[in-house]
């Protein structure tokens, strides 16, 4: 039998394992060496990336440089110029600290560095897994720039897990997104494959920097917040509650211009919009918060996103007190500008919109008789019509002439403004169970059309059409719901329900034989119904084009992770493609899904598709996102031959829940029905 020994690992393998819990993937390579620049006292940082960051990282900064006889010592392990003793690390204050990033970094790639110290000579070092060369003097400007070439080239266990160049791209496109919006003073700049994706003024705004990096869209969508809370103070912008996005991508939070994740910061944004939010939207934001460095942790994580608050319920209260109040106030509505004294308000710019047509008149003759034009008063108007029925013209009435008298009595407009005969229409007739309401009365026009038939004595006689009882032309909203009492189910028996109507237009009313009562949700319903169809469908569903393409802006993460499952979206009747700057160009959607909701669904399926597992698991997600979005809505006006519908699958059992597990009836039986009248 033998024993394992127990030895100390080489200095290149344990430098892989750190590698490991630093550098993930290129956005990780990106994050270290952006906010490298940062502590550096950069004031303009560009990006280089090419095939995703797999074959070119370069970032170029103008900071203070690191001097040449340091060069070596910099990519050594626990090598930093942040910290001096341990009771540094309860006082952190920069960006970067552990002295682990740029050897872990040179651990897994070739990388080049250039830099230059102010009034000083330029120096380059080149490494090569881990191993440096020679410091060469070389011309360089102010700054560092640093390149990293084919990275995870000597570990391939971890170049197999690496995603899509575009996904690997949009990862590092949100991170430069975060950096942008935590230093407005900074002018950033990304450049993909040669072509600029982003590019900031760096002029110290907030508002400018998150219209540079988050799009005008989201920038209008904003409302400013700003407070205090104790020792905390909050500042930054959060959306109008009108202006829900469907998921939380679009919250990001800055702990001490540290971009951070954090379930506490979430809640208590989400808990500032309670009753102002529809059900399933999320708020948007961009929020600074300036904490003591005594107060909070940032070495909790390797990868320094995860921070603990000493004091949570302060920073939770002043979070939610700084949302909830600049909400409030910009709800409330804006005081008119005060008048000085004895001024009169304005006129109103509509008021001829909203005179009646006499008044119109006398105002128009009294202004023209101030230029010496002579304007004819108009003519009383009858108090009521008393005219006799309208006849057909005599012959020979020449139609053109007596239409220009008309107008000539017509007033200065041109217009009659003697009201229309009303003509009396009988009810419609009741044909057997359909009932249908007393019609309005039509308006019939003053003026007949000219007689087309040749008039005089020579005219030829055309015979009268028989006399028909008058149908009058009812809109659908004024008829009565006429539902029979009887009707055939598909397996040829009479239906042992009846449908008794539709109550605030979500759930439909329902009576069975045994004398129950049904309340049946319309929207869980045909969204089960619709569920059932697209995972029973063997072919794609039916989709339609649009005119016109639609852009739908998302957030950096959601846009890559759609393209890169573009293939399965494409099963599922979208046509996607991208369009630049975190936005999707959508040609083709599923035939059910309405225009107005394309950029809602894509956020839902991309978070659909950040949850599920296996394939299976994503596949099923994105359907019940479609057909929640295709579903009839609460509140919609649904035609009989939709309830019938509805209630037949759901009376039958074939739907008995929605599919997110929401039940789709209620049952009220007689005896309950009779106990609330206290009849039982």
């Amino acid at each position: 039998m033998t024993f394992p020994h127990i030895q100390q690992l080489d200095a290149h393998v344990a430098d892989l394992i750190s590698a490991g819990e630093v550098v993930e993937r290129p956005a990780s390579v990106v994050k270290e060496l952006v906010e490298n620049a940062l502590d550096a006292s950069a004031s303009a940082v560009s990006v280089e990336l090419r095939n995703g960051g797999m074959r070119l990282i370069r970032v170029t900064d103008n900071g203070c440089g690191i001097a040449p006889e340091e060069l070596p010592t910099a990519f050594l392990r626990h090598a930093t110029s942040k910290l001096r003793c341990a009771e540094d690390l309860a006082r952190i204050g920069t960006l970067g600290f552990r002295g682990e990033a740029l050897a872990a970094i040179s651990a897994v790639s070739r990388v080049e560095i250039t830099t230059c110290r102010a009034g000083g000579s330029g120096a380059v070092l080149r490494l090569e897994g881990g191993v440096p060369g020679a410091v060469e003097p070389v011309g360089a400007p102010q700054g560092t720039d640093i390149c990293v070439r084919d990275l995870f080239y000597n570990t391939p266990a971890r170049l197999k897990f690496m995603k899509k160049d575009s996904a690997e791209t949009a990862a590092v496109n949100g991170l430069m997104q975060h950096l942008a919006l935590s230093r407005p003073d900074v002018s950033f700049r990304f450049i993909k494959d040669g072509t600029e994706a982003l590019h900031t003024p760096g002029d110290g705004k907030l508002d400018s920097a998150v219209y540079a990096a988050l799009g005008r869209d989201f920038a209008r969508t904003l409302t400013p917040v700003e407070g205090r809370g104790g020792e905390v103070r909050v500042s930054g912008f959060v959306t109008k509650p009108l202006c829900g996005r469907g998921s939380r991508g679009m919250q990001t939070f800055f702990v001490n211009g540290r971009f951070i994740k954090s379930q506490l910061l979430t809640a208590a944004l989400e808990e500032g919009y309670r009753n102002q939010l529809m059900k399933g939207r999320f708020p948007g934001c961009v929020l600074l918060l300036e904490v003591p460095v005594t107060a909070v942790d940032v070495n909790v994580h390797p990868a320094k996103t995860t921070v603990k608050f000493a004091r949570e319920r302060e920073v939770f209260d002043a979070v939610y007190h700084t949302v909830m109040d600049s909400l409030a106030a910009d709800a409330a509505p804006r005081p008119e500008p005060a008048r000085p004294a004895g001024t009169a308000p304005a006129p109103r710019q509509d008021f001829y919109q909203t005179m009646d047509a006499g008044t119109f008149r006398r105002k128009l003759a009294a202004e023209n008789a101030g230029d010496g034009r002579t304007v004819r008063p108009a003519a009383p108007q009858p108090s009521a019509p008393a005219r006799k029925p309208m006849e057909r013209a005599p012959a020979g009435w020449n139609t053109e002439r007596a239409a220009s008298a008309r107008v000539a009595d017509s007033g200065p407009m041109g217009f009659d403004y003697a009201p229309s005969r009303t003509v009396s229409v009988p009810a419609r007739e009741t044909r057997g169970p359909e009932t249908v309401r007393d019609a309005a009365p039509r308006m019939e026009p003053e003026c007949p059309p000219a007689d087309p038939r040749p008039s005089g004595p020579e005219a030829p006689a055309i015979p009268a059409p028989p006399d028909k009882p008058f149908t009058p032309a009812i809109p659908m909203e004024q008829a009565a719901l006429v539902l029979p009492e009887e009707r055939l189910t598909e397996t040829g028996r009479a239906a042992p329900w009846r449908i008794a109507g539709e109550v605030l237009k979500t759930y439909i009313v329902c009576e069975d034989e045994e004398q129950n009562v049904w309340l049946i949700d319309k929207h869980a319903a045909h969204e089960r119904v619709n569920f059932d169809r697209l995972m029973a469908a063997d072919q794609p569903p039916m989709r339609q084009t649009l005119l016109r393409p639609a852009a739908a802006e998302l957030a950096r993460e959601d846009c890559a992770l759609l393209l890169e499952n573009s293939a399965l979206l494409e099963s599922l009747g979208f046509s996607c493609e991208d369009f630049g700057d975190g936005a999707l160009l959508v040609r083709e959607v599923p035939a059910d899904l309405d225009a107005e909701d394309i950029s809602a669904t894509l956020e839902e399926l991309a978070d659909a598709l950040r949850t599920g597992r296996s394939p299976t698991e994503k596949r099923q997600n994105l359907l019940h996102t479609i057909a929640c979005k295709s579903a009839i809505k609460a509140g919609w006006d649904s035609g009989e031959q939709e309830l019938r519908a509805l209630v037949d699958k759901v009376q039958s059992g074939e739907v008995r829940y929605c599919p997110h597990g929401r039940p789709v009836k209620v049952k009220l039986s007689k005896y309950e029905l009779e106990k609330m009248f206290k009849r039982a």
